[in-house]
């Protein structure tokens, strides 16, 4: 794949930007040495590794992307094929948008966009107009949040922006260039197995929805699909098996620790290399400004 530049699409909780020289220091030491490297990552969210790796190592001939989340899929698979067609709706949303002057007007429309984007049933989110109201809906909702209902309906207020980028022609055209030999699949991170051939160089990047610092019973759920302790385990041993084949896999994930003061994925990922690292995270919604945090890198090699 050629080196292109390509940044994420779209805001997303958890975004691994602020992060990337970090893992980049952390990749194998052959990584560039290899002549031809296939590049999974089952929980792609915004991409920001993604597109960091296809952007910087053009040894990489093969790239394969999941999310669990359909409507985030769609959106790569729009950009992917049908981009013309996408910033042209966004370019009317944009417009649309613009048109209103006061932030009460605007807030009103998010919610018409937002109840249009409801209205489309979760199987058939397929679509460019799913993907533009998508787009839209991140761009100005509260925080760049993606929050699901138990209907699967997006639940999150209008944000208070005053100039937004609804429509960022440039960032699409860039993602559907570098987006062109990726394989793009959205089902349980498990059956990207199924698309591995094991004679490759096979280097994974998973980000999983993190465990909560204090413990599964301070899990907050934001989709349809929770991702608690027992689903943590079940992904271990998909790593056990990614490691029995011979690929290789980096995890992030919270530093948690058991009620026990052990920390739980040095536990659960015992005979694994472990490392502890600084990452910036922002304090809240309503205070402005960042702090220090520590997570964790768990590789195989």
């Amino acid at each position: 794949m050629k080196s292109q530049s390509a940044k994420p699409f779209v805001k997303w909780a958890g975004g691994k930007g602020k992060l990337l020289k970090t893992l980049e220091e952390n990749l194998p030491a052959d990584f560039d040495d290899v002549e031809s490297v296939t590049y999974i990552e089952p929980f792609v969210g915004g991409g920001a590794m993604l597109f960091h790796m296809l952007g910087n190592h053009p040894n990489i001939k093969r790239a394969i992307i999941n999310d669990i989340n359909p409507a985030l899929i769609n959106c790569y698979r729009r950009i992917k094929n049908n981009h013309v067609a996408l910033i042209a709706e966004l370019k009317k949303i944009h417009e649309t948008y613009y048109q209103i002057n006061d932030l009460e007007g605007r807030r009103q429309l998010y919610y018409v966009h937002r109840d249009e984007y409801n209205l489309i049933p979760v199987s058939k989110r397929n679509t460019i107009r799913a993907a533009s109201l998508f787009i839209f809906l991140n761009r100005t909702c509260f925080n760049g949040l993606y929050r699901e209902n138990n209907s699967g309906g997006f639940n999150v207020p209008a944000g208070r922006y005053v100039r937004p980028t609804i429509c960022n022609e440039q960032g699409i055209l860039d993602a559907h260039r570098i987006l062109q030999n990726v394989e793009i699949i959205s089902e349980s991170y498990e059956r990207v197995m199924k698309f591995v051939n094991w004679n490759e160089y096979n280097f994974f990047y998973f980000d999983p929805p993190y465990r909560p610092l204090l413990g599964a019973n301070n899990f907050k759920q934001y989709t349809l699909n929770a991702f608690n302790d027992p689903e943590q385990e079940k992904l271990k041993s998909f790593c056990d098996e990614i490691n029995a084949h011979g690929g290789l896999f980096m995890l992030s994930n919270s530093d948690s620790e058991i009620e026990s003061g052990i920390n739980y994925f040095e536990e659960l990922y015992d005979g694994y290399n472990v490392q502890h690292i600084y990452a910036p995270r922002t304090i809240n919604a309503f205070v402005p400004g960042v702090q220090m945090t520590t997570e964790i890198l768990v590789k195989n090699y």
